[in-house]
Protein backbone atom coordinates (compact mmCIF):
# COMPACT_ATOMS: atom_id res chain seq x y z
CA UNK A 1 0.00 0.00 0.00
CA UNK A 2 1.12 3.42 -0.98
CA UNK A 3 1.32 6.51 1.67
CA UNK A 4 2.25 10.16 1.07
CA UNK A 5 3.43 12.14 3.88
CA UNK A 6 3.24 15.74 3.42
CA UNK A 7 5.64 17.01 6.26
CA UNK A 8 8.25 20.05 5.94
CA UNK A 9 9.90 18.91 9.03
CA UNK A 10 12.56 16.83 7.17
CA UNK A 11 13.59 14.59 10.35
CA UNK A 12 9.76 14.00 11.04
CA UNK A 13 8.84 12.79 7.76
CA UNK A 14 12.08 10.58 7.15
CA UNK A 15 11.58 9.10 10.46
CA UNK A 16 7.88 8.01 10.01
CA UNK A 17 9.08 6.82 6.43
CA UNK A 18 11.08 4.84 7.83
CA UNK A 19 8.84 3.40 10.31
CA UNK A 20 6.12 3.03 7.66
CA UNK A 21 8.48 1.20 5.29
CA UNK A 22 9.49 -1.58 8.63
CA UNK A 23 5.34 -2.19 8.14
CA UNK A 24 5.45 -2.82 4.21
CA UNK A 25 4.10 0.51 3.43
CA UNK A 26 5.30 2.38 0.15
CA UNK A 27 6.11 5.80 1.39
CA UNK A 28 6.57 9.09 -0.62
CA UNK A 29 7.18 12.56 0.26
CA UNK A 30 6.57 16.14 0.10
CA UNK A 31 7.43 19.03 1.65
CA UNK A 32 4.99 21.34 0.15
CA UNK A 33 1.55 21.77 -0.57
CA UNK A 34 2.47 22.27 -4.48
CA UNK A 35 4.82 19.18 -5.04
CA UNK A 36 1.86 17.05 -3.04
CA UNK A 37 -0.34 18.19 -5.63
CA UNK A 38 2.27 17.18 -8.36
CA UNK A 39 2.68 13.36 -6.74
CA UNK A 40 -1.36 13.17 -6.10
CA UNK A 41 -1.80 13.88 -9.68
CA UNK A 42 0.62 10.94 -11.32
CA UNK A 43 0.00 8.30 -8.08
CA UNK A 44 -2.73 6.47 -6.88
CA UNK A 45 -2.46 6.56 -2.99
CA UNK A 46 -4.33 4.42 -0.35
CA UNK A 47 -3.90 6.99 2.47
CA UNK A 48 -2.53 10.37 3.24
CA UNK A 49 -0.50 12.41 6.30
CA UNK A 50 -0.86 15.91 5.93
CA UNK A 51 0.68 18.42 8.96
CA UNK A 52 -1.22 21.72 8.87
CA UNK A 53 1.08 24.36 9.11
CA UNK A 54 3.12 24.50 4.94
CA UNK A 55 5.76 26.26 3.66
CA UNK A 56 3.37 27.49 0.92
CA UNK A 57 0.27 27.33 2.44
CA UNK A 58 -2.01 25.41 5.15
CA UNK A 59 -2.81 21.41 5.25
CA UNK A 60 -6.41 21.96 6.11
CA UNK A 61 -6.95 23.48 2.21
CA UNK A 62 -5.28 20.59 1.06
CA UNK A 63 -7.40 18.55 2.78
CA UNK A 64 -10.18 19.83 1.50
CA UNK A 65 -9.13 19.78 -1.57
CA UNK A 66 -7.92 16.29 -2.03
CA UNK A 67 -11.26 15.08 -0.08
CA UNK A 68 -13.34 17.40 -3.07
CA UNK A 69 -11.86 15.36 -6.03
CA UNK A 70 -10.52 11.61 -4.64
CA UNK A 71 -12.05 9.12 -1.85
CA UNK A 72 -8.90 8.97 0.39
CA UNK A 73 -8.61 8.61 4.00
CA UNK A 74 -6.23 11.80 4.71
CA UNK A 75 -5.03 11.52 8.97
CA UNK A 76 -3.57 15.18 10.28
CA UNK A 77 -0.54 14.93 11.93
CA UNK A 78 0.29 18.25 13.60
CA UNK A 79 1.46 20.42 16.57
CA UNK A 80 -1.98 21.71 16.53
CA UNK A 81 -3.80 20.78 19.72
CA UNK A 82 -6.46 23.33 20.28
CA UNK A 83 -9.92 22.17 20.32
CA UNK A 84 -10.58 24.52 17.46
CA UNK A 85 -7.95 23.15 14.94
CA UNK A 86 -9.20 19.66 16.22
CA UNK A 87 -12.89 20.75 14.89
CA UNK A 88 -11.20 22.55 11.86
CA UNK A 89 -9.45 19.53 10.56
CA UNK A 90 -12.38 16.80 10.95
CA UNK A 91 -15.05 19.42 9.38
CA UNK A 92 -13.09 19.34 6.08
CA UNK A 93 -13.56 15.40 5.81
CA UNK A 94 -10.03 14.37 7.95
CA UNK A 95 -10.25 10.45 9.13
CA UNK A 96 -8.17 11.17 12.16
CA UNK A 97 -6.53 14.27 13.50
CA UNK A 98 -2.87 13.06 15.86
CA UNK A 99 -1.10 15.94 17.89
CA UNK A 100 2.40 16.13 18.22
CA UNK A 101 4.74 14.27 19.81
CA UNK A 102 2.97 11.37 18.93
CA UNK A 103 3.69 7.52 19.95
CA UNK A 104 4.68 5.76 16.43
CA UNK A 105 2.63 2.39 17.53
CA UNK A 106 -0.75 4.79 17.89
CA UNK A 107 -0.34 6.30 14.62
CA UNK A 108 0.20 3.12 13.10
CA UNK A 109 -2.75 1.55 14.89
CA UNK A 110 -4.82 4.36 13.31
CA UNK A 111 -3.35 4.19 10.06
CA UNK A 112 -4.29 0.69 10.03
CA UNK A 113 -8.11 1.70 11.26
CA UNK A 114 -8.45 4.29 8.82
CA UNK A 115 -7.29 1.48 5.69
CA UNK A 116 -9.59 -1.14 7.04
CA UNK A 117 -12.83 1.62 7.00
CA UNK A 118 -11.64 2.29 3.52
CA UNK A 119 -10.68 -1.68 2.29
CA UNK A 120 -8.04 0.24 -0.05
CA UNK A 121 -6.26 -2.81 0.38
CA UNK A 122 -6.41 -4.35 -3.74
CA UNK A 123 -3.05 -2.62 -5.38
CA UNK A 124 -4.60 -3.94 -8.85
CA UNK A 125 -7.83 -3.28 -10.56
CA UNK A 126 -9.42 -4.94 -13.32
CA UNK A 127 -11.76 -2.85 -15.42
CA UNK A 128 -13.65 -5.27 -18.68
CA UNK A 129 -9.88 -6.28 -20.04
CA UNK A 130 -8.22 -3.44 -18.63
CA UNK A 131 -5.64 -4.39 -15.34
CA UNK A 132 -4.18 -0.74 -13.68
CA UNK A 133 -1.43 -2.00 -11.25
CA UNK A 134 -1.91 1.37 -8.75
CA UNK A 135 1.63 0.91 -7.12
CA UNK A 136 3.89 1.14 -9.99
CA UNK A 137 1.60 3.31 -12.51
CA UNK A 138 0.95 0.76 -15.26
CA UNK A 139 -1.88 -0.51 -17.12
CA UNK A 140 -2.02 -3.76 -19.90
CA UNK A 141 -4.84 -3.87 -22.15
CA UNK A 142 -4.67 -7.97 -22.15
CA UNK A 143 -1.46 -8.76 -22.05
CA UNK A 144 -0.53 -5.42 -23.88
CA UNK A 145 1.15 -2.88 -21.84
CA UNK A 146 -0.79 0.59 -22.29
CA UNK A 147 2.02 3.34 -22.37
CA UNK A 148 -0.05 6.71 -21.39
CA UNK A 149 1.61 10.31 -22.02
CA UNK A 150 1.92 12.13 -18.46
CA UNK A 151 -1.08 14.53 -19.37
CA UNK A 152 -3.13 11.38 -20.25
CA UNK A 153 -2.31 9.28 -17.07
CA UNK A 154 -3.49 12.46 -14.81
CA UNK A 155 -6.37 12.49 -16.37
CA UNK A 156 -7.22 8.69 -16.50
CA UNK A 157 -5.88 8.91 -12.76
CA UNK A 158 -8.65 11.48 -11.92
CA UNK A 159 -11.28 9.42 -13.73
CA UNK A 160 -10.45 6.69 -11.59
CA UNK A 161 -10.09 7.87 -8.38
CA UNK A 162 -13.57 9.43 -8.62
CA UNK A 163 -14.85 5.69 -10.08
CA UNK A 164 -18.81 5.89 -9.29
CA UNK A 165 -18.82 9.58 -9.80
CA UNK A 166 -19.16 11.61 -12.31
CA UNK A 167 -16.57 14.14 -13.33
CA UNK A 168 -17.57 17.04 -14.89
CA UNK A 169 -15.22 18.46 -17.62
CA UNK A 170 -15.27 21.88 -15.93
CA UNK A 171 -13.63 20.21 -12.97
CA UNK A 172 -11.27 17.90 -15.04
CA UNK A 173 -9.89 20.98 -16.64
CA UNK A 174 -9.84 22.52 -13.44
CA UNK A 175 -8.05 19.82 -11.70
CA UNK A 176 -5.12 19.73 -14.49
CA UNK A 177 -4.39 23.00 -14.64
CA UNK A 178 -4.10 23.40 -10.44
CA UNK A 179 -2.30 19.98 -10.08
CA UNK A 180 -0.25 19.82 -13.20
CA UNK A 181 0.23 23.91 -14.22
CA UNK A 182 -0.94 22.49 -17.84
CA UNK A 183 -3.52 24.52 -19.21
CA UNK A 184 -5.75 22.60 -21.41
CA UNK A 185 -8.76 23.88 -22.92
CA UNK A 186 -12.43 22.67 -23.65
CA UNK A 187 -11.57 21.06 -27.02
CA UNK A 188 -8.27 19.57 -26.18
CA UNK A 189 -9.78 17.87 -23.11
CA UNK A 190 -12.47 15.99 -26.14
CA UNK A 191 -9.00 15.17 -27.73
CA UNK A 192 -7.37 13.80 -24.50
CA UNK A 193 -10.69 11.73 -23.83
CA UNK A 194 -10.45 10.53 -27.41
CA UNK A 195 -6.79 9.45 -27.15
CA UNK A 196 -7.44 7.60 -23.65
CA UNK A 197 -10.04 6.00 -25.64
CA UNK A 198 -8.60 5.04 -28.30
CA UNK A 199 -6.09 3.35 -25.79
CA UNK A 200 -8.34 1.91 -23.50
CA UNK A 201 -11.30 0.87 -25.20
CA UNK A 202 -12.61 -2.07 -28.01
CA UNK A 203 -14.57 0.20 -29.94
CA UNK A 204 -14.47 4.38 -29.16
CA UNK A 205 -17.92 4.97 -30.61
CA UNK A 206 -19.26 2.45 -28.00
CA UNK A 207 -17.24 2.80 -24.89
CA UNK A 208 -17.42 0.64 -22.03
CA UNK A 209 -14.62 2.34 -19.76
CA UNK A 210 -14.96 6.26 -19.93
CA UNK A 211 -18.45 6.63 -20.45
CA UNK A 212 -19.61 10.28 -21.09
CA UNK A 213 -22.39 11.48 -19.13
CA UNK A 214 -23.98 13.91 -21.82
CA UNK A 215 -23.81 17.41 -21.23
CA UNK A 216 -22.45 16.61 -17.83
CA UNK A 217 -18.75 14.80 -17.95
CA UNK A 218 -17.21 11.47 -17.71
CA UNK A 219 -17.58 8.54 -15.40
CA UNK A 220 -15.79 5.07 -15.05
CA UNK A 221 -17.94 2.62 -13.48
CA UNK A 222 -17.06 1.26 -10.09
CA UNK A 223 -16.67 -2.29 -10.41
Amino acid sequence: MKILIVEDNEAIAQGLKVSLEAENYQVDISNTMQSAREKISQNCYHLMIFDILLPDGNGIYLCKEVKHNYDIPILFLTAKDKEQDIINGLNVGADDYIVKPFRIGELLARIHNALRKYKKTASLLKIEDITIDLEHNRIEKGKQEVTLTSLEWRIFLMLLNARGNIVTRDRLLNLVYDISGNFINDNSLTVYIKRLREKLEDDINHPKIIKTIKGIGYKIENE
